[in-house]
Formats: C-alpha cells, sequence, structure tokens
C-alpha cells in the first residue's frame, strides 16, 4: 500500500459474524464446562472423572480449534500469505493434539471400568474424522506449507484440501452430537424424558454446536469474504509457475 493510503478494511459484516462465532465457541466451552463441573463431578486425571476429558478436549479440539483454524484466512485477509498458511497448519495441529488427549482418555477410562471400546456409532464416526483430519493436516502440510509441489498439483490438491476441510469440520459436530446423546442416555436414561436440568442444558449444547457450525459455514462460503491475493502474491505464484512449469508468466492457470 501506498505511504498515507487508508489501512485496507474487512467486508461490511465478516467482522460481526466473526464475532458472533467466537461468541458462541467461548459459550460452548462454558457450557461444557458448566455441564461437567455441575452433573458429571469435574474433570481429573487418572481418576473415575479421567472419561470427562473426552467430551471437553472434543469440543475445544475439534469443533472450536478447528473452526477458527478454518476463519484464518478471512480474518487475517492483508497479512502476509505464508503466515497465515503457517497460523492456518498450527491452529489445526493445536486442535489435533488437543483431541488426542480426548481419545487418550475416553480409551484410558474405558480400560480402567472394563467398558468395550469402537462398539457405537459415535466411535465409529468419531475416530474416522480423527483419522482423515490428521491425514488432512499433513497433507496440507506436505502441499501447501513446505517446498516441493509443483504449482499444478497445489492447483489440482488445493479444491479437495477445502472441500474436506469443511466436510471434516461438519463430520466433527456431528460426532459431537452423536457423543452428547450417548452420554446422555447412558448418565441420565430414566430422567432424561422428563426435561431435567442436565438434559436440558446438554441439550442446549447440542444446539449450540450447530449454531457455531452454521456460522463458520456461512463466514467460509461467502464468495466476497474470501481473501484476496495480494500483489506480490500474484507475482511470486506466476514467478513459481514458470520456474516449475516452465510456463510463460501469462499462461492459463
Amino acid at each position: 500500500a501506498m505511504d498515507g493510503a487508508p489501512p485496507p478494511t474487512s467486508p461490511a459484516g465478516l467482522s460481526a459474524y466473526v464475532a458472533v462465532s467466537q461468541l458462541l465457541g467461548l459459550t460452548l466451552l462454558a457450557i461444557t464446562g458448566a455441564w461437567l463441573g455441575r452433573y458429571r463431578g469435574g474433570v481429573a486425571w487418572h481418576s473415575p472423572l479421567q472419561f470427562n476429558a473426552h467430551p471437553l478436549c472434543m469440543v475445544l479440539g475439534m469443533v472450536f480449534l478447528q473452526g477458527d483454524a478454518l476463519l484464518v484466512y478471512r480474518v487475517f485477509r492483508h497479512e502476509a500469505k505464508r503466515s497465515t498458511k503457517a497460523l492456518h497448519a498450527l491452529l489445526h495441529g493445536l486442535a489435533l493434539l488437543v483431541a488426542l488427549v480426548g481419545i487418550i482418555a475416553v480409551f484410558e477410562s474405558h480400560r480402567a471400568k472394563g467398558i468395550p471400546d469402537m462398539y457405537s456409532l459415535h466411535s465409529w464416526c468419531g475416530m474416522a474424522t480423527f483419522v482423515l483430519y490428521l491425514l488432512q493436516w499433513f497433507l496440507g502440510c506436505g502441499f501447501f506449507l513446505f517446498p516441493g509441489a509443483s504449482f499444478s498439483l497445489r492447483g489440482w490438491y488445493k479444491p479437495q484440501h477445502i472441500f474436506f476441510g469443511i466436510t471434516l469440520f461438519i463430520l466433527s459436530i456431528t460426532s459431537c452430537l452423536l457423543g452428547i446423546t450417548e452420554m446422555l442416555l447412558f448418565k441420565i436414561s430414566d430422567s432424561y424424558s422428563h426435561f431435567v436440568p442436565e438434559g436440558i442444558l446438554a441439550n442446549t449444547l447440542g444446539v449450540l454446536l450447530v449454531a457455531f457450525g452454521l456460522v463458520v459455514g456461512y463466514v467460509l462460503t461467502r464468495e466476497e469474504w474470501k481473501r484476496p491475493p495480494l500483489a506480490e502474491e500474484l507475482a511470486l505464484s506466476m514467478d513459481f509457475k514458470t520456474l516449475t512449469e516452465g510456463e510463460s508468466p501469462g499462461g492459463s492457470q
């Protein structure tokens, strides 16, 4: 930008939707903590309460942090592309680490209590989502963060990366909804149908999970809110294409 030019601004409405998403995300964490603290005894490692680390970690990692990682390219619209890529990958990596803690918690808890693993629909969907998310992260780092992939290969993979990114976010929320339902049926099956406070609180958590997903999805799919390429990025992109593909800068993309 030229000296004295006004700083670039975000499109109308984008900041408001991002703010709503963050408010919803923090509310998700607060309600999850309130549910576990008020009705399930809290969270503690290597104790009968170890299982409770599972829902907390999955909501934090696979929903909130994953959602924020997806929003990085909308929020940081005018920063260097490589820095934005690094933050995108870092948040996804952090989400995976938090989720891994949650998975370890449920397996150790099951082992301690003699409960079988991986028999429910929730566990199948959840584990499949985590494994695919890990694969998506490795592929994303390999294609976009580290040098080596050709321009045409990146161009081919980018639509797949975007599609599976949104798909995995939807699957993560779906797995959480299945987990909430399963936990309620295990813990309060006799009273759930009587609109007890715990059931209402957990149902509210489920509704807010859907709301968070809808807001993030809306931000991601608004065409005019996509991150515009900076002038220097376009120049670097064409130079990279020329070097790796042997094409002229004016060649078709």
